[in-house]
């Protein structure tokens, strides 16, 4: 049976070595997101909610290792792909509940005073617009 602790593992696997806009390990982004939620499925799409879109891991992989289906079909609408319009993107996490879940935790996240901090006041600007954006987009 697949675990939050084997998401964790996958999700610690997945982002080894990448850092955050702060030089810290990015894994500690996910762990938090997964914190901010209650249930296992919620918590483990969470943990996983950036391994397809900035990972070697594939939507299969996740398959192949046990993950629950409607985990990995979260985690693959939490997944933008290249040139995709963030209102498609966004639209397809409004879609399905449990993404729309995680997706504002993410977005809560980082919008966190301690991950604006590090920012230049253009990007600072740029990004709380876009949250900003996002969030209205899915009804928050």
């Amino acid at each position: 049976m697949f675990t939050e602790a084997d998401a964790v593992r996958i999700a610690t696997d997945a982002h080894e070595g990448q850092v955050d806009r702060a030089g810290k390990p990015y894994i500690g982004h996910p762990l938090r997101v997964m914190a901010a939620l209650d249930d296992a499925p919620a918590r483990m799409a969470a943990v996983l909610h950036d391994v397809i879109e900035d990972t070697h891991v594939t939507a299969d992989d996740l398959r192949a290792a046990g993950c629950p289906a409607e985990v990995v079909t979260a985690v693959v609408a939490l997944s933008k792909g290249d040139g995709e319009a963030q209102t498609d993107y966004l639209a397809r996490v409004a879609a399905n509940p449990l993404a729309k879940r995680v997706k504002l935790a993410d977005i809560a996240d980082n919008c966190s005073p301690a991950r604006m901090a590090v920012l230049d006041d253009a990007t600072r600007e740029r990004l709380t617009a876009k949250y900003a954006a996002a969030r209205a987009f899915l009804g928050a």
